[in-house]
């Protein structure tokens, strides 16, 4: 699938170099489609590493994709720079009055603290509110999932006694086949890294929700409203084959009580090779997103979107 960035986002080199085709914006002008349109709003320190797994996850589809990228206002960036936000990013009021097909809402290390405590939370709300009406279907993930649950139904997070760290066994768990894990084994692996969840009981209370996938070890993985506009991952099935060895590593560095991540290394050694199990389904996850959930479902004419809402 050709993906439309900004002629020098770093991530761009990265992908040119993994074979991943990128387009020029002069060259997508030119063809004679509607392009997907696809809004990132990044809560990740390291940005420039998270768009680029985004990126690498979306590029999988013959469907033509234009990335926009969106920063939160409300909070200072430690570990990006204000010239790479300011070249790459734009703020909801540059962007609140467009549409989306799909926008992807990612994690953020904040995970621990009450919502409301977050410096962002009134314009993560307000972002959360917008998407209902201006973006057909909205994949949150990890933290964001959480506060997504949050947000619109009220579903609360709870510690872990223990940091929930490795890759995971998961399967299906809806009573029929579900379009974001068709052509899934019965068994798929998924990357996680937090230290809080939402719990199964919570959601079931809620009859406009559906969980899609679980794991015996680390619990929910996947949920959805009932026509898939809004769509919650706990997992990571974005992350690169070394995420999470940096990870433990800086944690040992800095002498934290972290445990080796689970089902990781060769003999469970850090010292070992890594076992990437999840690439292929993380392909098909975010590939069968923009298919069923998007490209099959939205209008052509954006501006639509209302008439829409709620799958009407």
């Amino acid at each position: 699938m050709p993906i439309r960035i900004a002629d020098n986002l770093p991530a761009r080199q990265v992908l040119e170099q993994e074979r991943i085709f990128v387009m020029e914006e002069n060259r997508a002008l030119s063809q004679d489609i509607r392009p997907i349109r696809i809004i990132i709003l990044n809560l990740m320190p390291e940005k420039v590493t998270t768009e680029t797994q985004l990126l690498r996850a979306l590029s999988n589809s013959p469907i033509q994709v234009d990335i926009d990228l969106l920063r939160i206002t409300s909070h200072v960036s430690k570990n990006t720079s204000e010239e790479h936000l300011i070249k790459y990013y734009e703020t909801f009021d540059e962007i609140k009055d467009r549409y989306y097909d799909g926008m992807i809402i990612t994690g953020a290390p904040v995970e621990q603290m009450p919502y409301e405590e977050v410096d962002y939370w009134p314009e993560l709300q307000m972002i959360m509110d917008w998407t209902k009406s201006h973006v057909y279907s909205t994949l949150h993930l990890c933290w964001g999932a959480m506060a997504g649950l949050y947000h619109h139904y009220g579903i609360p997070k709870y510690d872990l006694p223990k940091k929930c760290f490795g890759i995971f066994e998961h399967n299906m768990t809806y009573s029929r086949p579900v379009k974001l894990f068709r052509g899934f084994d019965d068994v798929f692996y998924v990357p996680h890294s937090r230290h809080t969840e939402v719990r199964k009981e919570d959601v079931e209370k809620i009859p406009s929700l559906r969980i899609l996938s679980e794991s015996d070890e680390c619990g929910l993985f996947a949920v959805s409203d009932l026509h898939g506009r809004q769509i919650f991952i706990m997992g990571h099935s974005e992350y690169d084959r070394d995420t999470l060895d940096k990870e433990y590593k800086r944690d040992v560095a800095k002498g934290l009580d972290i445990e080796i991540p689970v089902n990781y290394y060769t003999d469970n050694d850090p010292e070992k090779e890594i076992i990437k199990t999840w690439a292929s389904s993380a392909t098909l996850m975010y590939t069968n997103w923009l298919n069923y959930y998007v490209y099959q479902e939205t209008p052509f004419d954006l501006s639509l979107m209302e008439e829409y809402k709620n799958g009407n």
